[in-house]
């Protein structure tokens, strides 16, 4: 009968190299043209911006003009 030959595995460490640093995550920047939408909030708080200057200018309006103006400064279509 034939005898097997036995082999023992090499066993082998290796050195584990440190993990790289990462950088820091930075904020991303917008991209250039890329449009900002507007929420709800910033229009009230420029309507109200709005109707203020009307009251002290004495002019007549209404809450909706203000509100659409507000929409049409903030979107850069200027009235």
């Amino acid at each position: 009968m034939a005898t097997k030959k036995t082999t023992t595995a090499k066993t082998t460490t290796k050195a584990v190299k440190p993990a790289a640093k990462k950088p820091a995550v930075k904020a991303a920047k917008p991209a250039v043209g890329k449009i900002k939408t507007l929420s709800e909030a910033d229009i009230r708080k420029k309507a109200e911006e709005i109707y203020h200057e009307r009251m002290k200018k004495g002019l007549h309006g209404t809450p909706e003009e203000d509100w659409h103006n507000a929409e049409a400064l903030l979107k850069g279509k200027k009235k």
